[in-house]
């Protein structure tokens, strides 16, 4: 008698499920090993044309701890060991240092150009909706929006002056669409009372959470009606050569 047992079928994939990982996130394309390397071999030569002292300190980062771990593992008896724990410790260490090199150059060319802050802002860790340029000068100075946990930042860069004026200006269009959303403002610069350019990220890290991820995502929404001017801001990673100006 044959078997009336059904047979399983694979459930239909839901909408807008392909692609997607458990939290319902776009997952993102693993880089293979090879072109990991090549990225890591092109950072190293802008880095060390700007920085010519990277090389020897990321030498002393990796054999400064491997060699101190290795002489204790000789000292008690553990070599081997302490050797190899030493040997991943430097690893550790020198992808820590080889970052901040590499970081600090980024920073070095991009400072004073056009769109410097959105070049970071675009970058930085974290869910933050960038609109660069929303209001500008015709000296070039420039005001960013920027939509996330803490509510809505401003970043203005350019003349302290006229950056302050810029934010006013923001501030009042703002206030007929955003209601009690709170709204923060940064000048960056080195002068008092600004955020230098390479303590933008942590500055932003350090604002407290205001709103909930949902209400980031209707306020973001909301503001794309407002939109932003086009200027030739830099976009996507920080550039390398000199943002032209119109």
């Amino acid at each position: 008698m044959p078997s009336l047992k059904r047979k399983k079928t694979a459930a239909p994939p839901t909408r807008g499920s392909a692609g997607k990982g458990a939290k319902g996130a776009p997952s993102k394309p693993k880089l293979p090993r090879g072109a990991r390397l090549k990225q890591v071999k092109q950072a190293f030569a802008v880095t060390r044309a700007n920085d010519p002292k990277v090389l020897p300190i990321v030498l002393a980062a990796f054999f400064g701890p491997f060699l101190l771990l290795l002489a204790i593992g000789f000292v008690v008896d553990h070599p081997f060991y302490l050797g190899f724990l030493g040997f991943l410790v430097a690893l550790v260490v020198t992808a820590f240092v080889f970052g901040k090199r590499v970081q600090a150059t980024a920073y070095s060319q991009v400072e004073g150009q056009l769109g410097a802050a959105a070049a970071v802002l675009n970058n930085m860790r974290g869910d933050w909706r960038v609109t660069p340029a929303v209001g500008f000068t015709r000296e070039q100075d420039l005001v960013h929006r920027v939509v996330g946990r803490p509510g809505i930042v401003l970043v203005a860069e350019g003349a302290p002056n006229r950056s302050r004026n810029l934010v006013i200006t923001e501030k009042k269009k703002l206030a007929r669409f955003v209601g009690e959303t709170p709204v923060y403002d940064v000048l960056v610069g080195d002068g008092e009372g600004q955020v230098p350019l390479r303590a933008l990220e942590k500055h932003f890290l350090k604002l407290p959470r205001n709103i909930k991820g949902k209400q980031v995502n209707d306020l973001d929404r909301r503001l794309k009606a407002i939109g932003g001017a086009s200027l030739p801001v830099p976009k996507g990673p920080m550039p390398r050569g000199k943002v032209p100006r119109r």
